[in-house]
């Protein structure tokens, strides 16, 4: 059983077009999330999946390992299937999908998805979430929120508050969309139909849900910065600057 840590980037983003190769601290971003996926606990590969050859290059470049991928895919999770298949990666291989617009991410975090994965050879997919208080936030239909059971599977993903207070003060959780999956289940979702929940949300992980896969919510503390659009640089680079000193 491996443990291969792959990043989906892809060049074509609607809001901050070749977002992978936005120069953080003088570096690609895409460089610095291939750095901290490298200190992950137990990872025994890390690649980068692509489309774009730009990409490629610039990965090669800082002696990053790359798969490229069509074009086409409408998901992460899609373009992480066909990256296995790549790789030849056995079925019970665990994948862990990290994303690559968080340079500043915590490697202690993904390991958590890795070990309940190691642990429990029933369970198939697992991803985090963190403790949400912000009202902001909380309404804030950009930030996914999460529902789980006294078991810690996931009950709901929504981009509405949930679970919604009748009376007094609610109890949120953020997702965050890290995920850890075995080969085989990543085969197998990537192959079922868009989910009636997953086309009103675009969500993708209710068509995990919708289809009868349990998920496991592992709670962690502290978020780091998100790149979604260039304004958001400036966070990242001053969370990357504080670690230095």
């Amino acid at each position: 059983m491996k443990l291969v840590a792959l990043i989906p980037a892809r060049w074509a983003s609607t809001r901050f077009p070749g977002k992978p190769l936005a120069l953080i601290r003088g570096r690609p971003m895409i460089e610095h999330v291939y750095r901290r996926a490298l200190a992950i606990p137990e990872v025994d590969e890390v690649h980068i999946a692509t489309d774009s050859l730009e990409i490629q290059n610039a990965a090669l470049a800082f002696n990053g390992r790359v798969v490229l991928t069509r074009p086409e895919h409408p998901s992460g999770s899609d373009r992480l299937a066909e990256a296995a298949d790549i790789l030849k990666l056995a079925d019970e291989d665990i994948v862990l999908n990290i994303q690559g617009d968080q340079p500043a991410f915590d490697p202690d975090q993904p390991a958590l998805l890795a070990r309940a994965l190691k642990e429990d050879h029933g369970l198939e997919m697992a991803t985090l979430a963190i403790p949400l208080t912000n009202a902001r936030d909380i309404h804030n239909p950009a930030h996914v929120k999460v529902a789980f059971g006294a078991d810690q599977f996931a009950l709901y993903f929504s981009r509405a508050p949930i679970p919604w207070p009748r009376d007094g003060e609610g109890e949120y959780h953020r997702h965050i969309g890290i995920y850890a999956y075995r080969a085989a289940f990543l085969r197998r979702f990537v192959a079922l139909p868009e989910g009636r929940l997953e086309r009103l949300e675009r969500l993708e992980q209710l068509r995990a849900l919708e289809n009868g896969a349990r998920i496991k919510v592992i709670v962690v503390s502290g978020l780091s910065p998100e790149v979604d659009v260039p304004a958001d640089l400036a966070a990242a680079e001053e969370a990357l600057r504080r670690e230095s000193h």
